[in-house]
């Protein structure tokens, strides 16, 4: 195969799964789609323009060894697809942890945890403003997160129980495409804009990363089902 379709390859691997059991009687997921695709436009704006100026900036460069070369602006289009791709397959296994596990429900020791984990995001982000991609995905994390239970009434859907178990279950595919992606590899960090902390070849920061990225669509895809 070209190699220049790599990592179309790697995001056409990972979404295959989800997609095919979106069909699962129990969670028809597919019957969500309406709901799933306007919840991850905005964030998937955001990112698209965050990653874009990150790459002008030389945060993080791709590897045209391994693109197919179409971009939009300074990304290939296969990293603007993973912000759909990614989104979709993380709010599958939400779906499923809803389904399959009703008893997973909000509470205030998960409310409790996840604003901890923000204090501590938060903090740490302010020790490492001279990092940019440290600086940025903790401090955006932590404010998103404070946004989010603060305005509950807005957020009434969103159950902190349910993203925390999903995120950790989406954590095992994310290591699998992110270490495929960092080790070949796709994606070049800069280290001096990030902590240097590596998981296998996987930068510290992207855990976070796409922590904010799934909780964004999640928060979204919950508020437009509780309009219906």
């Amino acid at each position: 195969m070209n190699n220049h379709y790599t990592y179309f390859l790697i995001l056409g691997l990972s979404f295959a799964g989800p997609l095919l059991l979106s069909f699962d009687k129990k969670v028809a997921f597919y019957k969500e789609w309406k709901y799933v695709l306007p919840a991850s436009l905005l964030p998937a704006a955001f990112y698209i323009a965050w990653d874009m100026f990150f790459t002008y900036k030389g945060v993080w460069n791709f590897n045209p060894d391994y693109i197919q070369g179409t971009h939009l602006g300074y990304l290939p289009i296969e990293e603007v697809l993973f912000f759909f791709i990614v989104p979709y397959c993380c709010v599958f296994i939400y779906a499923c942890i809803k389904a399959y596990f009703p008893k997973i429900k909000r509470n205030k020791n998960s409310d409790t945890v996840l604003m901890t984990l923000a204090i501590f995001l938060f903090i740490a982000g302010i020790f490492n403003i001279s990092r940019w991609y440290t600086a940025s995905t903790f401090l955006l994390s932590a404010l998103f997160i404070f946004f989010v239970l603060r305005q509950k009434k807005f957020f009434k859907s969103f159950d902190s129980a349910r993203f925390m178990v999903s995120y950790a279950v989406c954590l095992i595919p994310f290591f699998v495409v992110n270490g495929f992606l960092t080790a070949i590899p796709v994606v070049n960090y800069n280290d001096a804009e990030n902590l240097g902390i590596r998981i296998y070849t996987i930068p510290f920061e992207d855990t976070f990363y796409g922590m904010l990225l799934i909780m964004m669509n999640i928060a979204g895809y919950e508020k437009l089902k509780s309009r219906r």
